[in-house]
C-alpha cells in the first residue's frame, strides 16, 4: 500500500485536508519541494472562513485574541445579543469547557506568549504572499494602509497600549495618529463622530475569495489535484502510507497527510491526539456600494468591525459568534453590524447590500495556532489561527512544508507544538 518515501527521506506524496488558504498554501510549497499533492475538501475551494473575511494581509494587527481586555469585554456583553462577541444563551458543555479556558489564558503572561510567537509569522507573512504572487498565483495583494478609527482621542488608548506592547516585544510597526479633521480629509466615509485615527502603515489587502480560487489553480497547474465533497472521517498510518477514508468510503493514501480543516480541526483533532482544543469562532460579512471610492481599509475597534474596499464597494465584517460552525446565518448580526456602523459612516448604501455571509475561523485557548506533527507518524495539522488564518496562511504552509520534506521543525514552530 502506498509508495516509500524519498532516498533523501522526504515523503514522495502527500494529501491535505481542506482547500482554505492554509492548506493550499501548504500544498503549494510542499509542490515546492517535489510532492505530489492531493487536496480534498468537504465542501470546496474556500468554502469555510478563507472566502468571506475582510481580506486584510495586517502584520501590524495581527494580536492574539485572548487579549485581558477582551475577557472584561465578553463578561460585559455576555448577554447582549446586538455585541460583536456573543455566546448563545444555552451552550453546549464541551463549550464551556473551551471558554472556560479560554478565559484562564486572557492574561497578560498568556498573551505576552502568543504576541511572541506569532513574531515570525508576521515578520515573514508578506514575503510569503510575494513568492506566491510572483510564481502563479494571479490575484494582486494592495498595498495600503489600514486606519482604526476612534469616537475620541481616549478610546486609541487601548489599540496603541497594544501596539506598544507589539513594539516592544520585537514586531516592527510604524503608525500616526490622526485628528478627526484629518480622518475627514482622507475619507469621505467618516462622519463627524469620528475624532480621532491610527493610521498603521506597511500593510496590505486582497480579494480573498479570488486569492484563494487563484491558488488553487495554482496546485492545479502545477500538477496537483482538488476533490471537492470528500468529508474524511477516518486517517490510519500504514508501513508506508497513510490512508484517508471518506464518509462516503472513498479511500486515498499517500505518505504523508496534512489536517488543515479550519473550525472542523478540532472534531478529527481529538480522535488523533490534539491536545490544544479549537472551536469555531463565527464572523459575519457584507458587501455595501459607497457614494465614493473608499481610499484603504477602516478599522472600527470600539464596534470590531473591519471595512475593505472590495469591488467597487466595501465589504463589512465583524461579529465573534460561538456556535457550530455548520449553524445557520443569522439575520441579526448583519443587522447588529449595520447599527453599529451606521452612526460612524456616510454615503453607504445599507439597503444594497450583497454576499451576506457567515464563516468559522477556528479559535484556540490560548492564542496561538496548532502546526506541525502529531503522534501519528506522517500526520501533520496546520489550523488555529484565528482571525489571522488569511494573514499568516502562505507562511504556515512554506515552515510546515519544510517540515515535512525535511523531517527537522523550523524553531519558528516551536510554540505552536500541536500536543502542547
Amino acid at each position: 500500500m502506498g509508495e516509500p518515501n524519498r532516498l533523501d527521506g522526504g515523503p514522495r506524496s502527500a494529501i491535505v485536508i481542506g482547500a482554505g488558504v492554509v492548506g493550499l498554501s501548504t500544498a503549494w510549497f510542499l509542490q515546492e519541494r517535489g510532492v505530489r499533492v492531493t487536496v480534498v475538501d468537504r465542501a470546496g475551494i474556500a468554502a469555510g472562513s478563507s472566502w468571506g473575511n475582510a481580506g486584510w494581509l495586517a502584520p501590524g494587527l495581527a494580536i492574539p485574541l485572548n487579549e485581558p481586555a477582551v475577557l472584561r469585554y465578553g463578561l460585559r456583553t455576555l448577554l447582549d445579543r446586538q455585541a460583536p462577541l456573543h455566546v448563545p444563551a444555552s451552550p453546549d458543555p464541551r463549550l464551556l469547557k473551551f471558554l472556560a479556558r479560554f478565559a484562564a489564558n486572557c492574561t497578560s503572561t498568556s498573551w505576552s506568549r502568543a504576541v511572541r510567537a506569532n513574531l515570525p509569522l508576521s515578520e515573514e507573512c508578506l514575503e510569503a504572499f510575494d513568492v506566491l504572487t510572483a510564481n502563479g498565483v494571479d490575484a494582486p495583494t494592495i498595498d495600503a494602509p489600514i486606519t482604526a478609527m476612534f469616537e475620541t482621542a481616549g478610546n486609541a488608548t487601548g489599540l496603541l497600549e497594544e501596539l506598544q506592547r507589539l513594539g516592544e516585544a520585537g514586531q516592527k510597526i510604524s503608525y500616526a495618529e490622526l485628528t478627526g479633521t484629518e480622518l475627514a480629509q482622507q475619507f469621505p466615509q467618516a462622519t463627524s463622530r469620528l475624532g480621532a485615527g491610527v493610521q498603521l502603515d506597511g500593510q496590505r489587502y486582497v480579494d480573498p475569495g479570488r486569492f484563494v480560487e487563484s491558488l488553487a489553480r495554482s496546485v492545479i497547474s502545477r500538477g496537483g489535484s482538488i476533490r471537492h465533497r470528500f468529508a474524511v472521517d477516518q486517517i490510519r498510518r500504514h508501513e508506508h502510507a497513510v490512508s484517508v477514508r471518506s464518509a462516503g468510503g472513498r479511500s486515498l493514501h499517500a505518505n504523508a497527510v496534512v489536517l488543515a480543516t479550519g473550525a472542523w480541526l478540532g472534531d478529527l483533532g481529538r480522535k488523533l491526539g490534539i491536545r490544544v482544543p479549537v472551536r469555531a469562532g463565527r464572523g459575519y460579512s457584507f458587501t455595501v456600494p459607497t457614494d465614493d471610492p473608499v481610499p484603504s481599509p477602516i478599522y472600527l475597534p470600539d464596534i470590531r468591525v473591519a471595512c475593505t474596499p472590495y469591488r467597487d464597494g466595501l465589504r463589512m465584517a465583524g461579529t465573534m459568534e460561538f456556535r457550530k460552525p455548520d449553524a445557520a446565518l443569522d439575520p441579526a448580526r448583519i443587522e447588529a453590524i449595520i447599527a453599529s456602523a451606521r452612526p460612524l459612516l456616510t454615503g453607504i448604501r445599507w439597503e444594497e447590500r450583497t454576499d451576506a455571509w457567515v464563516g468559522s475561523r477556528p479559535v484556540t485557548t490560548d492564542g496561538r495556532p496548532v502546526i506541525g506533527a502529531v503522534d501519528t507518524p506522517g500526520l501533520f495539522v496546520a489550523g488555529g489561527h484565528g482571525m489571522w488564518g488569511l494573514t499568516h496562511g502562505p507562511i504556515t504552509g512554506r515552515l510546515l512544508a519544510e517540515q515535512i520534506t525535511t523531517g527537522n521543525r523550523p524553531e519558528a514552530l516551536r510554540p505552536f507544538d500541536p500536543l502542547r
